[in-house]
């Protein structure tokens, strides 16, 4: 059975694992770097009781960027495709906006600008869930967990904002 890639030879991937993996924690990275009084920060806010302890969010988005730059390896591994083009295009958009929602939140504490940039965000992951869906469902499936965290975090976001007013 031959390989499931475009060019036939699994070695050549690599490379393109390598990026779209570094691209995706440099997102986490670039994320962390404006939440790095997070701890802190999200200890003093008025918190539901449904909200993790400050701890989960590492592991949880570490976990969620490494799923992220596999699916975006599937989809690159079908290049030859026209419609992968702007399935990844639409995939970077999403990871600036999911950097830029740390900065937001945790930097600038702006609650509501938060809160509509992860709507923003939400509506993203969707549209790459459904263009990686066109070219390999295995990518978009990747993808679903990230969606629904992502959603957690908005209703957090939202209960967040509103329960601090003079924090965010």
């Amino acid at each position: 059975m031959a390989p499931d890639n475009s060019t036939g030879r699994p070695g050549r991937d690599l490379p393109g694992l390598v990026l779209w993996l570094g691209l995706s924690l440099l997102t986490g990275a670039i994320g962390s770097v404006a939440s790095t009084r997070a701890p802190e920060f999200y200890a003093q806010l008025d918190r539901p009781s449904w909200s993790p302890p400050s701890w989960l969010f590492g592991p949880v988005w570490t976990t969620l960027y490494v799923l992220m730059g596999i699916a975006a390896w599937l989809v690159w591994r079908e290049r030859h495709r026209m419609d992968v083009r702007p399935a990844l295009l639409t995939f970077v958009v999403q990871l600036v906006l999911n950097a830029l929602w740390s900065w937001i939140f945790f930097a600038w504490r702006m609650g509501g600008l938060a809160l509509a940039e992860i709507l923003v965000l939400a509506a993203a992951i969707v549209a790459t869930i459904v263009l990686f869906r066109r070219v390999r469902p295995l990518a978009a499936a990747l993808l679903v967990p990230y969606l629904a965290w992502v959603l957690f975090a908005t209703a957090l976001t939202l209960s967040l904002w509103r329960a601090n007013p003079g924090l965010l």
